[in-house]
């Protein structure tokens, strides 16, 4: 199924509202993102014992490193919103959006991971999670798919990974070829009270 670049995709465990163009459609279990966005069950998926619980994920891509958050914190993924900035904000704040009435503050996560700064372009996405207390959007360079890993493939963070501390991560999960570093957001984007409105 394909949709207009113009939709709003939101991500939901549930029956899915798909806003757009003044009308809203409800799916139920479709997880709907960009048309560039797979949902993906890796091979592990598929191996893996009918008893080995699973974790459901967004990916998105920083720089050449892959991450991955829990889909239940994801509340939607936007193209790029124009942000404005705030004075005297954490270093890696890169402003605040207004998204349908409320603002809420970006956190550039290149800067958060002390990466070189680039432009914007076709495939950055903002990524509004849900942080229990706080809405918070992420500005990531890609948004990659929605998928599936057993728990089982998924090990304990060494103490630095791509340059992050093992605090702020959940674990690191194996897929195939590669490695999916799991974030732990809440840790992440706290740091200083950095998020208060």
């Amino acid at each position: 199924m394909a949709f207009s670049h113009g939709w709003l995709y939101r991500i939901s465990p549930g029956p899915v509202g798909i806003q757009g163009y003044g009308q809203i459609i409800y799916l139920c279990t479709v997880f709907c993102l960009d048309p560039e966005v797979h949902m993906s069950n890796y091979d592990e998926a598929t191996n893996a014992s009918k008893h080995d619980e699973e974790i459901q994920l967004v990916t998105f891509r920083i720089g050449d490193e892959e991450f991955g958050v829990d889909i239940l914190s994801v509340q939607e993924i936007n193209r790029m919103l124009q942000i404005t900035m705030v004075p005297r904000a954490p270093f890696f704040i890169e402003g605040v959006i207004n998204l349908r009435g409320k603002v809420i503050p970006v956190v550039n996560m290149r800067t958060r991971f002390s990466k070189p700064s680039v432009e914007p372009n076709a495939d950055t996405r903002i990524v509004v999670v849900d942080l229990g207390q706080k809405v918070v959007g992420i500005l990531v360079d890609a948004v990659s798919e929605v998928l599936r890993i057993p728990s089982s493939t998924i090990e304990p963070a060494p103490p630095v990974v791509a340059g992050i501390g093992s605090e702020y991560i959940k674990g690191v999960g194996k897929l195939n070829d590669r490695l999916l570093i799991l974030l732990d957001l809440e840790n992440l984007l706290s740091e200083e009270n950095s998020l208060e409105n």
